[in-house]
């Protein structure tokens, strides 16, 4: 009586803990709820400019004016050489560059404009008498009729606003006022009209006042002044600067 009775309780002991039991059964993976990325912000992407003539440095601004030095028109520097004045003011080639920058202004030709800037020094221009300065070489002549590179040529006489635009928005709408009106030419010497202001060439160079005397309508206060600047290289005249004189209140 005594085994069955043990019999039965180890019986029961087993049935109790069988569902304890190691089992080799692959325990289910628990299923995560979707993880969401973090979104990725793609910044815009700068607009695509279309360049229609081959990629240029962009030109040498000064904010102040500085003068050309003696020496370079002095002695054969670069192939800069020296020309008396009255040598140059008999020059048929001077004026013959004259009628030639004309004639490109006239018909928006950069390629016989780019010609007439030295190769040496570039062009310098300037749209007030004290205004900034920037120089064009050669190569940056060729487009000044269709670049659109603003310049700030510095505040307009009177109001004081700034003048700022393209070189073919602001400078060549001036210079062809004068070349397209009766216009005198003189050799070295600055020919301006009425001024509230002391006109001078600042430059050594050899240069011609292009000038336009204005009208009796107007108490010849519309009188309009370009000192076009020469340097000769290899014996030839190139245009060195160009600098404006007009009224000022």
């Amino acid at each position: 009586m005594k085994t069955r009775t043990v019999l039965i309780g180890l019986l029961t002991l087993i049935l109790l803990t069988g569902c304890s039991f190691p089992s080799n059964a692959p325990t289910p993976t628990p299923t995560l709820a979707p993880i969401l990325a973090t979104p990725t912000i793609i910044a815009p992407t700068a607009p695509i400019v279309t360049v229609t003539a081959a990629p240029l440095v962009i030109p040498t601004v000064t904010g102040v004016f500085v003068p050309a030095t003696a020496a370079a028109n002095a002695g054969s520097i670069g192939g800069v050489t020296p020309v008396p004045s009255a040598t140059f003011c008999a020059d048929a080639q001077v004026t013959a560059v004259l009628d030639s920058l004309k004639t490109a202004l006239q018909t928006s030709n950069g390629t016989l404009l780019a010609s007439l800037v030295s190769p040496v020094h570039g062009m310098e221009a300037r749209y007030y008498r004290d205004g900034r300065t920037v120089i064009y070489d050669q190569t940056h002549a060729k487009f000044l009729f269709i670049s659109t590179w603003q310049v700030d040529w510095g505040d307009a006489p009177g109001s004081g606003l700034p003048s700022v635009g393209a070189f073919h928005d602001v400078i060549i709408p001036d210079l062809l006022k004068l070349f397209n009106t009766t216009y005198t030419l003189t050799c070295n010497q600055v020919q301006v009209g009425g001024t509230t202001y002391q006109a001078a060439w600042p430059y050594s160079a050899n240069f011609y006042s292009v000038y336009y005397g204005g009208t009796s309508a107007n108490g010849n206060m519309d009188w309009l002044t370009w000192l076009v600047g020469f340097e000769y290289v290899n014996g030839r005249p190139y245009l060195y600067a160009l600098l404006p004189y007009r009224w000022e209140p």
